[in-house]
C-alpha cells in the first residue's frame, strides 16, 4: 500500500506510552491505517490473494514506530479512505504479519525509495494486513467529528499520520456507528 509522505505535529512526551506498554495475555490493540482510494482502496485489498497486502511506504517516524513497535499479530485495524469525498472508515483488517523491513525503501525504482536507507540497518518497516470485512455503513470524517466520545481520537487530533492507534472505547463507538 503506497503511503504518502506527511509531516505530523509531534505528540507530547509520553502521549503514546499506552500503545507500547506491555500487553496482557491475549490482549488485542486497535489501529487506523489510511490510504487514498485512488491509490489503494479497500476493494483493492479485498481483491488481493488471501485479501492480504504489505502495508508499505510509511515514511513518518511516528507512524513507523506504531507499525514496528506497536502492532502485533491479531490486532484489528480500521481501513480509512483519506482524501475521498467523503473521507471514511470503510473496512476492518487484521495484522497477519508483524513488522519487517520495508523493501521499497531500498528499491531505486520504487516511489518510496529512501536513499538514506541501509538494508543492514533498516529504517523503515511494514506489516501485513488482511481484510476481514467491509463495514455495512462507512463511518465518515464528519460522523467521527460529531461524536464527543471521539474528540481525543488520534485521527481527529493529529490527522496527518498514515497509521494511528485507536483506543478500545473509540473502537467500540466506531464499530457501533459502522454496523448500523
Amino acid at each position: 500500500m503506497p503511503a504518502r509522505k506527511t509531516r505530523a505535529a509531534p505528540a507530547p512526551a509520553g502521549a503514546w506510552d499506552w500503545v507500547f506498554a506491555p500487553r496482557r495475555r491475549g490482549e488485542k490493540r486497535y489501529w487506523l491505517a489510511k490510504s487514498e482510494p485512488d491509490v489503494f482502496a479497500f476493494e483493492d485489498l479485498w481483491a488481493r490473494p488471501d485479501r492480504t497486502t504489505p502495508w508499505d511506504g510509511v515514511r513518518n517516524f511516528t507512524a513507523r514506530n506504531f507499525l514496528r513497535d506497536g502492532m502485533r499479530l491479531g490486532d484489528q485495524v480500521l481501513f480509512y479512505h483519506s482524501n475521498a469525498d467523503p473521507s471514511a472508515i470503510v473496512g476492518i483488517c487484521e495484522v497477519v504479519r508483524e513488522a519487517y523491513p520495508d523493501h521499497t525503501a531500498f528499491d531505486r525504482n520504487d516511489p518510496h525509495f529512501d536513499p538514506g536507507s541501509d538494508p543492514a540497518a533498516p529504517k523503515w518497516f511494514m506489516v501485513d494486513l488482511r481484510a476481514v470485512r467491509r463495514l455495512p455503513r462507512p463511518v465518515t470524517l464528519p460522523d467521527l467529528k460529531a461524536r464527543k466520545e471521539l474528540a481525543g481520537m488520534a485521527l481527529l487530533r493529529i490527522g496527518r499520520l498514515s497509521v494511528t492507534p485507536v483506543r478500545p472505547e473509540e473502537w467500540r463507538v466506531i464499530m457501533a456507528m459502522g454496523d448500523r
